[in-house]
């Protein structure tokens, strides 16, 4: 990562730049629920930072988007009225298309190999346009586990998906793969997903298996589908404005400790996410199609990746990043 052209952009933005070693309570914010490994990790990183700055630097957290969405919390940050975030990767590809790489359907069948792919150059180099593209520094990946679809109805074939409407997390290349097969997108905050589908306001939804358990959608939606369609991305981000006032060794410290639960959320979802499949099994009423392929959903890889192929060159790159695993 260029730190150089980072740090510039940064220091711009910034009113001014204490020469001393400071005090600082970092406020970040999350839209999951303090249930979530996110938020579990980000309290483990308030203990990893207070413990390596000697007291100087902590985390207040603020979770279930208690700040507002993704959107309203990036614009908080390029005003530097927040400090930090652990926003997802849709919410950043309004702002950097390139990042729509990271949701290319089926790009990788098994969440190791998501693991991988976020851990790579190539998807490091996005990181690198945040700062001009977003005001915010974005120091590493983590992730969710792979995305999985839910029905209220059950489901034979692909054509029955069409017409439904489904709950995304909002962003662009999300939405065309839904609508792609023909369903209709629907934008919704996590809190609002559960009596949506008790009222059926929505059909289904596309979701991991963390947030499946933790808010118990399977009571209203108990057909899933195992497509792991979608790898699903988050960055740790930080104010670039917040960033420019640190001094260089405050940088590292940080950039360490983030990267330090980054990582560890990381392996927390690969080595949990068989387990959890398992947890579903045995929740009541639910009826699970296993092994979903990108082959149930006809040519639909194709066709995404030649309408985003030529917004973002990251779509072979990933593409062929994957083949040579």
């Amino acid at each position: 990562m260029n730190w150089t052209i980072i740090v510039t952009l940064a220091t711009g933005l910034a009113f001014a730049l204490p020469a001393a070693a400071q005090e600082r309570a970092f406020r970040l914010g999350l839209i999951t629920p303090p249930v979530h490994v996110w938020n579990q990790e980000v309290a483990a990183l308030d203990e990893t930072l207070q413990e390596r700055s000697d007291g100087r630097f902590s985390i207040t957290a603020y979770p279930s988007g208690q700040l507002g969405n993704e959107a309203t919390m990036l614009q908080q940050m390029q005003t530097g009225a927040l400090d930090m975030a652990w926003l997802t990767t849709a919410e950043l590809t309004f702002r950097v298309p390139d990042m729509a790489a990271l949701h290319a359907p089926f790009l990788v069948d098994n969440i190791e190999d998501a693991a991988r792919v976020l851990r790579s150059d190539e998807a490091r180099e996005i990181l690198d346009l945040l700062p001009r593209a977003t005001g915010t520094v974005g120091l590493c990946y983590a992730m969710t586990g792979m995305r999985q679809l839910m029905t209220r109805q059950p489901i034979a074939a692909a054509t029955d998906l069409n017409g439904l409407r489904f709950r995304i997390t909002p962003a662009p290349p999300i939405s065309r793969f839904f609508e792609m097969f023909g369903a209709a997108p629907a934008p919704m905050a996590l809190p609002a997903i559960y009596d949506a589908l008790a009222n059926a306001q929505i059909d289904g939804l596309d979701m991991d298996f963390e947030s499946i358990i933790n808010f118990r959608y399977y009571e209203h939606a108990p057909h899933l589908l195992e497509t792991n369609h979608h790898m699903f991305g988050m960055v740790a981000l930080v104010s670039a404005r917040a960033w420019a006032q640190l001094s260089a060794e405050d940088r590292a410290l940080i950039a360490e400790a983030m990267q330090l639960h980054c990582d560890r959320t990381i392996d927390r979802f690969v080595a949990e996410e068989d387990d959890k499949l398992d947890r579903l099994r045995e929740a009541p009423g639910i009826r699970i199609t296993e092994d979903v392929g990108p082959e149930f959903f006809g040519d639909i890889v194709e066709r995404w990746d030649a309408e985003w192929g030529e917004r973002t060159p990251y779509v072979a790159r990933l593409r062929a990043l994957v083949a040579g695993f």
